[in-house]
């Protein structure tokens, strides 16, 4: 008897077990797509996600609280905590992002969103720990039910990055969440509806709401495209969710624009001037030009600059996102513009960190170009830091040089003078220069060298190009005083010591 009766309550009590399991896994991947939507669009990742963590926890406290009065049919009551946070959870994606396109709410919504969410995920716990106990001692429930939560956690952390945001996005992981929340209550009510007091209006609200995500599913696309229309003033022509980063690019009659994550990363209108700055002042000190690496640049029109010079032999480009080199290669839009650059033989493409390809590669070079994103994240500071600056010192030769594209002297004025202290103190000869931009304003740049010195007077533009001439190149490299004063204001920019990434985001923050 005492057999039958253990069985009989494993078999009670494991649905119950995969329930919490489940849940745990959606509570995780509400807070992912809170703070990844939040960074996406307003940036300072560690920001966003310190405050959609801080105040989920303090949410879900609240839900445990409250948990104490939810006293009777408390299988009931979680089946409609469940449809509760399926409903909220399922829509928080496209919410956020109809918010943040159509109205100036979008901080209170998310506040709101998280608050929700987080008070409905702290009721959960509480609640299943209580029905369990019935069946078994509370010490075993409690390791139980917490060993069940912690794995649906990790669980949860690993499916976002690696499965979920690459292949379905924010929205449609969101949704998928939300049906989660649905099963489970499902479940419940499969496994347990004898057992529960069941009121009619939980059982076709379950049902409204799986049909309400089930054809938030199916539209997604149309909705995505509306959302992205909405966040872009020109039409977009192409946009992807790549492993690492949202890849759209916008056409306005011969305007061309490619944004990552939101970010503006050039304009066809104007490119050449930045990628001629960009390019041409570095090459024009190289005593030699054989071997040139280029960090970034995946859209190949810094590459298409350096094809200008018969002499080199061999490019490396690295850039992290295959999704990117792959549009570079292989995009319409990008080919007018890169002029097939990438499809050269002499250019040799690794899908890499940046940081990584440096410590683990035993490559010299002449020349290193720095053409990446501003430093608006954790995973782009460590490649604006003093450490990573000495590790591409330590790769170029003697006579070597290093540029480095380093945000706008005139709106992030100390952020870059940050890049500039940075630069020079890994031990380079360092000189700040700048070029106007339709597209961006002022935007600026750090030249290095290893082992001399040089006078801007020396510097001459001897290839074709659109903007930049040998006579205008002196005049790049003078500032005016509102952009001098506070370079002695900063210091440099360290991994242990991220400065760099409050600099930018309080500079960006009015503009």
């Amino acid at each position: 008897m005492a057999r039958e009766k253990n069985l009989e309550e494993i078999k009670i009590i494991a649905p119950l077990m995969f329930c919490a399991f489940f849940v745990s896994i959606s509570g995780i991947t509400y807070q992912l797509i809170i703070g990844g939507i939040s960074s996406y669009l307003l940036g300072n990742s560690v920001y966003q996600f310190s405050i959609t963590i801080g105040l989920f926890m303090t949410a879900l406290g609240i839900g445990s609280l409250f948990s104490k009065y939810i006293e009777k049919d408390l299988m009931s009551k979680f089946m409609l905590v469940e449809t509760l946070l399926g409903l909220v959870g399922g829509i928080t994606g496209v919410i956020l992002f109809y918010s943040y396109a159509i109205s100036e709410l979008y901080i209170v919504i998310m506040f709101l969103l998280i608050i929700a969410i987080g008070s409905l995920t702290g009721l959960e716990l509480p609640i299943l720990t209580r029905i369990i106990e019935d069946y078994e001692d509370l010490k075993i429930t409690l390791a139980n039910v917490l060993s069940a939560d912690y794995i649906g956690g990790l669980i949860g952390s690993l499916l976002f990055p690696i499965i979920l945001l690459p292949n379905f996005g924010f929205i449609e992981t969101s949704y998928i969440m939300g049906i989660l929340n649905l099963v489970v209550a499902g479940i419940v009510y499969l496994k347990y509806r004898k057992r529960m007091r069941l009121d009619k209006f939980i059982g076709v609200f379950l049902v409204l709401i799986l049909i309400l995500l089930t054809i938030g599913i199916s539209t997604v696309k149309s909705t995505e495209d509306y959302i992205e229309q909405k966040l872009y003033q020109d039409k977009v022509v192409y946009s992807k969710q790549s492993k690492y980063q949202k890849i759209v690019i916008t056409k306005d009659k011969n305007d061309v624009r490619l944004f990552l994550n939101g970010n503006i990363q050039f304009s066809s209108r104007d490119e050449y001037r930045y990628h001629e700055s960009l390019v041409h002042p570095a090459m024009s000190l190289l005593k030699k030009r054989s071997r040139i690496l280029i960090l970034g640049g995946g859209d190949g029109l810094a590459v298409r600059e350096l094809l200008k010079y018969p002499e080199i032999k061999e490019i490396d480009l690295v850039d992290l996102d295959k999704s990117m080199t792959d549009l570079g290669e292989n995009s319409k839009y990008l080919l007018k513009l890169n002029h097939g650059s990438l499809a050269d033989k002499r250019v040799k493409i690794y899908n890499q960190d940046a940081y990584q390809y440096l410590e683990e590669t035993n490559k010299s070079y002449n020349l290193v170009i720095v053409d990446l994103p501003d430093p608006n994240d954790e995973s782009l500071n460590k490649l604006y830091t003093v450490n990573f600056y000495r590790m591409i010192y330590a790769h170029l030769n003697n006579q070597g040089i290093v540029v480095v594209q380093s945000t706008s002297p005139y709106f992030a004025s100390r952020a870059f003078w940050m890049i500039h202290h940075s630069i020079n103190k890994a031990g380079f000869y360092t000189k700040p220069y700048h070029a106007y931009l339709a597209s961006f304003g002022e935007w600026g740049f750090n030249l290095g060298t290893k082992g001399f010195e040089f006078e801007v007077e020396d510097l001459k533009v001897d290839v074709d190009t659109r903007f930049l001439t040998t006579e205008m190149l002196v005049s790049l490299f003078y500032f005016g005083e509102d952009i001098l004063k506070v370079k002695e204001e900063v210091g440099a920019n360290t991994l242990t010591r991220p400065s760099l990434i409050r600099e930018y985001n309080r500079a960006w923050e009015d503009y």
